[in-house]
């Protein structure tokens, strides 16, 4: 059974981010922009995955606990409620995701363990609201499959049965404010905006060190940089011993693999 919390309707600008992915110093910045704009932690939306790569599983959850935003939860989270062994992205067996994902979820497992249901036993899969008379619903990945990987270069078939999946369970939705791929963008389909607020916790395969989080607006929608104490969050990573590549790619801004990438967005 779907856990789907109305939020009502919000004003104000709202701040878009998602995958934290245990980077305690991505998540203390993010939360420092948002004071720095004035932006309440009630109108900061959280699209899910606050534990991965990182070296802070604990310690970001525990942040984002006491921010108090509005979240929704990711597949991390769920395969920790669910005591699984992995982070279930479905990465194909054997490739570099599929090889890391082993390690960094059972450092965040040994790290939460028994906290998950505290953290996160009543968080809601989807989040609605109103926003300058236009009705979104957050989502993780996709509507059938929270760890379904959407990307801005999918056909448009694909985001108008996204759409028609959502709207069938909630009703008419004027934007979908998602998740998971980790590569912030906005399409538009049929008049409906899908928007990805991509992650703070792990630079969008650009060759920068920066992270990306969104602002929504009355007058529409912006992506900018997070900078933070990428080096520290790399050397903590390294002093876990999750060397599979990404505390590399916190400092070049190149992802350790592009397993999982469609081919137009590899470089």
């Amino acid at each position: 059974m779907m856990n789907i919390q109305d939020l009502g309707e919000l004003s104000g600008d709202l701040l878009l981010f998602g995958g934290a992915y245990s980077n305690v110093q991505a998540l203390e910045a993010l939360i420092a922009c948002a004071n720095a704009r004035n932006i309440p932690a009630s109108n900061c939306l959280f699209t899910g995955d606050v534990v991965a790569y990182g070296a802070d599983a604990l310690a970001c959850s525990q942040l984002l606990a006491e921010f108090n935003c509005p979240a929704i939860l990711g597949n991390c989270e769920q395969q920790l409620l669910d005591g699984a062994s992995d982070c279930g992205c479905g990465f194909e067996e054997g490739t570099a995701c599929d090889v890391a994902s082993k390690t960094w979820f059972t450092h965040a497992t040994a790290q939460i363990g028994a906290r998950a249901e505290g953290f996160w036993g009543d968080t809601p899969d989807w989040l609605l609201l109103t926003h300058a008379g236009k009705r979104y619903v957050v989502i993780h990945g996709g509507a059938m499959d929270v760890a379904r990987f959407i990307w801005p270069s999918d056909s448009r078939d694909v985001f108008a049965q996204e759409f028609n999946a959502i709207e069938a369970l909630i009703g008419p939705v004027d934007g979908v404010i998602s998740g998971h791929s980790g590569v912030p963008f906005e399409r538009m389909i049929d008049g409906k905006t899908w928007i990805n607020a991509g992650v703070i916790g792990m630079p969008p395969h650009d060759g920068r060190a920066a992270t990306r989080y969104a602002v929504l607006s009355n007058d529409g929608l912006r992506f900018h940089t997070l900078e933070y104490d990428h080096n520290t969050a790399a050397r903590a990573m390294e002093h876990a011993g999750l060397t599979q590549g990404y505390e590399t790619g916190l400092r070049s801004g190149i992802w350790p693999s592009e397993d999982v990438l469609p081919q137009t967005l590899r470089r």
